[in-house]
């Protein structure tokens, strides 16, 4: 993330955006499913600290030739944030009716 030149084989998909958004889905869900305090409060705050972590690489990237920080990829990172929240959603859910159903 902070290398001068980012190798090519990191671009999964040829879209700058969509590499951020999944970037931040995976450690979302991830960080989602292995809490120890399950609640709104402590999701709220993991989403908020990945995503000043977001923000803290695009600073940081602002000050790297040739490298430049990117308002529209900490959207993207927020993006990616709420696909891995909205994931963990879904699979809870999931779970929840295959345990009344079983």
């Amino acid at each position: 993330m902070l290398w001068p030149r980012p190798p090519a084989g990191l671009d999964l998909t040829g879209w700058d955006k969509l590499n951020h958004a999944i970037a931040f889905a995976g450690p979302a869900l991830a960080g989602l499913l292995t809490r120890r305090r399950p609640g709104v409060r402590s999701a709220t705050l993991l989403l908020a600290s990945l995503l000043a972590w977001g923000g803290l690489l695009e600073l940081l990237q602002s000050r790297l030739p040739p490298r430049q920080g990117d308002w529209a990829d900490l959207l993207a990172d927020a993006v990616g944030l709420g696909v891995g929240a909205l994931a963990y959603v879904g699979l809870r859910r999931l779970r929840a009716v295959r345990r009344s159903s079983g």
